[in-house]
């Protein structure tokens, strides 16, 4: 997988920390470094854990599947990235409006918005891939993404959250349909 490729994935899966830490910065009333550097911390150390997880696991039964790899991968990725569309639609839903940073709180919101990411991991279990180098960069963009996110959350509000979302779902479809064109395309 090249750098390129990566970049993207890492963009798009990390849209739904992106989405909630421009929640969490809505709930604050003066942002202080201290809550943008504990975000990014969370939410970056979970999306690079996750897709570790879901690599070893992938793993353990590649060889089991090596002939439909690119359909396993094309299907997760689709399966997450129309998800984050789905989900982009939904007005209704408010903003997770807690100012609370508190361990029990952070980890929740952690291990809520890198599910996706253990998927992807899987997938990664099937592609050429530096799963050391992935996960370092997945982890880094996505606490880049979640710190940021923070301070526009308390800048400009609810405005941008479905926009991510959306963004992140449509990247993953793409990338998952050029897994599948890569491997069957001749």
């Amino acid at each position: 997988m090249e750098l390129a490729e990566l970049l993207i994935i890492a963009v798009g899966v990390s849209m739904d920390a992106f989405a909630v830490s421009i929640c969490k910065g809505l709930s604050v009333q003066n942002v202080r470094l201290k809550h943008a550097g504990l975000t990014a911390l969370w939410f970056g150390g979970f999306q690079a854990l996750m897709p570790l997880l879901g690599f070893f696991l992938g793993v353990s039964f590649a060889d089991f599947v090596s002939n439909v790899d690119h359909w396993i991968a094309f299907i997760l990725l689709g399966i997450i990235g129309f998800n984050m569309i789905k989900e982009s639609f939904h007005k209704d839903e408010e903003c997770c409006v807690d100012p609370d940073f508190s361990f029990k709180t952070m980890l929740a919101m952690a291990v809520a918005t890198s599910i996706d990411a253990l998927a992807i991991g899987v997938s990664f279990a099937f592609l050429k891939v530096n799963i050391w180098y992935a996960v370092l960069f997945i982890g880094m963009t996505t606490a880049a993404f979640s710190g940021v996110g923070v301070y526009i959350g308390n800048i400009f509000g609810n405005r941008y959250k479905s926009k991510a979302e959306f963004a992140g779902g449509f990247i993953l479809i793409v990338m998952g349909l050029k897994i599948l064109l890569d491997h069957t395309v001749l």
